[in-house]
């Protein structure tokens, strides 16, 4: 399974976790400042953002690191 980095609502803000820690790395008071830290964690562990809305609907992935469906070249 793929690193994944979740940006989630929390009652006291916006959390930052890791796939497969029990705890979040920090909670953030806004969501641009947590999807912000979350996007360098990561670039810096190749990995995927996942972002989720105050309901729980996931409204962003980016992966930045090996993307398993690459885009096709136009060449």
């Amino acid at each position: 399974m793929p690193k994944q980095i979740w940006v989630s609502p929390r009652s006291n803000g916006w959390a930052v976790k890791s796939s497969g820690s029990p705890r979040a790395s920090k909670i953030y008071s806004t969501k641009s400042e947590a999807i912000k830290a979350g996007r360098q964690q990561a670039i810096n562990n190749h990995a995927e953002l996942v972002s989720q809305k105050r309901n729980g609907q996931i409204n962003l992935k980016n992966s930045y690191g090996n993307d398993p469906m690459p885009p096709k070249d136009k060449d």
